[in-house]
């Protein structure tokens, strides 16, 4: 299946309703010209994430939104993998801070579930690209790391004040957006996304 080629001026729907996404997909699409909407601004309706896998779950909303749309739509699926933890919370890792998004309570109940053990940790991203018609492309990004132990850092968002990543004396959220985005699993899934759809 030949990858679709996203023109300068078109319009790409982001299937999330988070903002921090949105801001940060945005600024990674701006030098392609391409103008990017959430999922929110649209008012859809948020589809039930009801696959086991980050690919299952970024198709399931990526296709959601094309239809809905009827534009083509950039889902991503992402999450935190504690070897410790046996891969969790992974695919549910938004679930692991409740509806009420509270991501301090799930990175202590992280730290409580490791205690002194291994502190090996990766995040794992996959972005979905769905066509209103249904078809998709998938691509993965991920970055290795451990858990760091108390939270550090006050930028970026979710689990990112106790993730350092491998080669680095600092969280993700102690980068700036610039820095994080040079090496986070988000960067390295959107430059497969980029090399095989943007023109």
């Amino acid at each position: 299946m030949t990858n679709p080629t996203l023109a300068h001026g078109s319009t790409l729907v982001l299937a999330t309703h988070n903002a921090g996404k949105l801001a940060e997909f945005a600024a990674l699409m701006a030098p392609f010209g391409i103008t990017v909407v959430s999922a929110g601004a649209l008012n859809l309706p948020e589809p039930e994430e009801t696959a086991t896998t980050f690919e299952g779950n970024a198709i399931i909303k990526a296709q959601a939104a094309a239809r809905a749309a009827n534009l083509p739509a950039l889902a991503d699926d992402s999450g935190l993998c504690v070897a410790a933890l046996g891969g969790a919370p992974g695919v549910y890792s938004a679930r692991w801070a409740g509806p009420d998004k509270d991501f301090a309570g799930a990175m202590a109940r992280i730290h409580e579930g490791i205690g002194t053990d291994d502190r090996a940790a990766w995040f794992t991203c996959v972005l979905c690209l769905a066509l209103p018609d249904g078809q998709t492309w998938c691509f993965e990004g991920r970055v290795d790391g451990q858990i760091n132990w108390p939270p550090r850092g006050t930028n970026g968002h979710g689990y990112d004040p106790v993730f350092q990543p491998e080669g680095e004396t600092r969280s993700f959220a102690e980068m700036t957006d610039e820095q994080k985005n040079a090496i986070s699993h988000r960067a390295r899934a959107f430059a497969a996304f980029r090399a095989a759809c943007l023109a």
